[in-house]
């Protein structure tokens, strides 16, 4: 692919830079004895390597990793994903020998201090969350999801209501939601918003049946909303023998002012990955714990922490457990991160994350809803979604908008999601940035419209700076081009 822009020299590819007979090291001598080679239609001698000193590989691989683009260098304001800087405490501790050495087979006598900070955390998130119960076991949001509606049909199951087969779950949602109420054996129905982004009331009354299992709800909402009614959408579940489950993915915008078991719902998972530190993105590492309701208590995915009498900590599994959902006892280094960074902050700490993070959404949305379609005019919460109809309508889509980002330096924010919003553009500013970042933020938004007025080609364009110019990324996704041509 062509490289566009940035230093060339950089950019340049290690194949390129070889020169014969450059050396990058000298071997030392051998000091065991030669053995023979393999057979030789096992051997191949065409295995071009670039011959380039010590300091082109350094050069050259430092070139890389300042292309990267990194919450430690950078705004990320990738809406539902809670992309915030981490305090590098929190990763210190999860190095510290004692954690970052311990086995998972260990005996729990020589792991009282591991399993004593699981302990703590558990208590913790039940205290967040306003639940009786908490599983460490999941290993991600999606794993936690999965975990949840299995304890919700071994409630079911037990009870013998077998007929229960429905899992409604709001247009806005995450759209793992539907894919792990399938695995789990429920028929996913959908349950429309309405025109204020709340759950439709007249829809669940519809679907508030005998074969209703629950309902999945995302609080606040993909649409960065928090559900005015919800505390009636529980009650209308729950009346009709339903569960309710929550997806905890935008905590971010809860922790320390609302606590979703005491608004009614029986189940949900918590993103530690996103709430309570943790690089997130690239595929990992993650963490997905689920905390209950005393209904579904005997149902938490084994292993769980308790204390004994004796003070000592020991790992159990709950009396009606759907079992092990995971390898050993979830990501170990995720929960000591986690753990780290809710005793680093304390109540007034969390209670702070949500208020900031609220508020910089806010200042976000009111200083662009002028020249950028509010689809819901309405207070938000830790996030905001646009519309770039306005702009679709000018000859500019969302996409070439968040194109055009990249050359201001920023990254896009979440782009075509949630899916009733039309060219949607959801941008999440989290609780770690500074006002005069989101006034530059705010600023580069603001003259991509002018720009869309004055030279939209500019903007069709786009990005013009980036190493890497516009891709054909429907052929970039099935036909990488993964090796080195000359």
């Amino acid at each position: 692919m062509a490289i566009k822009g940035g230093n060339r020299n950089t950019a340049k590819l290690l194949m390129e830079r070889s020169v014969p007979g450059r050396m990058g090291s000298v071997l030392p001598g051998l000091d065991v004895p030669p053995h023979p080679l393999p057979a030789a239609a096992l051997l191949r001698d065409d295995l071009p390597l670039p011959e380039v000193s010590e300091p082109e590989v350094v050069q050259y691989f430092t070139g890389l990793s300042q292309l990267n683009y990194s919450i430690d260098t950078h705004f990320y304001p990738l809406g539902s994903c809670t992309m915030k800087y981490n305090p590098k405490i929190n990763d210190e501790v999860s190095f510290l020998p004692g954690f970052a050495g311990i086995h998972p087979l260990q005996p729990a006598e020589v792991s009282q201090g591991a399993l004593e900070l699981l302990y703590r955390l558990q208590e913790f998130l039940r205290e967040i969350t306003g639940m009786a119960g908490t599983s460490l076991a999941t290993l991600a949001g999606a794993h936690g999801e999965l975990a949840g509606v299995l304890m919700m049909r071994a409630y079911h199951q037990a009870r013998g209501d077998t007929a229960r087969r429905k899992m409604a779950i709001p247009d806005s949602a995450h759209g793992t939601n539907p894919a792990s109420a399938a695995m789990a054996g429920f028929e996913v129905v959908t349950l429309r918003s309405d025109a204020s982004g709340n759950v439709d009331l007249n829809a669940l009354h519809e679907l508030a049946g005998p074969d209703l299992a629950g309902v999945m709800i995302t609080l606040p909402s993909t649409l960065g909303l928090f559900d005015t009614q919800i505390v009636e959408v529980c009650r209308v579940v729950h009346q009709a023998g339903g569960l309710v489950y929550g997806d905890g993915a935008n905590m971010n915008a809860l922790v320390g002012r609302a606590k979703l078991g005491h608004l009614g719902f029986d189940v949900v998972h918590l993103n530690l990955h996103k709430t309570f530190s943790t690089p997130h993105g690239g595929g990992g590492p993650g963490a997905g714990p689920v905390c209950c309701g005393e209904t579904l208590l005997p149902y938490l995915a084994a292993p769980v922490v308790v204390q004994d009498s004796d003070g000592t900590y020991r790992l159990t599994a709950p009396e009606h457990s759907i079992g092990k959902v995971s390898g050993f006892h979830g990501n170990f280094g995720v929960l000591v991160r986690a753990y780290t960074y809710i005793r680093t902050l304390g109540e007034a700490g969390i209670r702070a994350i949500s208020g900031n993070a609220v508020l910089n959404a806010n200042y976000i949305l009111e200083k662009l809803k002028d020249i950028y379609h509010l689809p819901y005019d309405r207070r938000c919460m830790h996030e905001v979604v646009f519309s770039a109809d306005w702009h679709k309508a000018r000859g500019v889509s969302g996409l070439e908008i968040a194109k055009r980002l990249l050359d201001y330096g920023f990254y896009a924010p979440t782009m075509y999601f949630p899916l009733i919003v039309p060219e949607a553009l959801m941008i999440e500013p989290t609780e770690s940035e500074t006002r005069e970042t989101l006034d530059a933020f705010i600023q580069a938004l603001r003259d991509i419209d002018r720009e869309i007025a004055d030279n939209p080609e500019q903007v069709r364009q786009a990005p013009h700076t980036t190493p890497v110019t516009r891709l054909d990324e429907a052929r970039a996704a099935r036909q990488p081009d993964l090796r080195w041509r000359p």
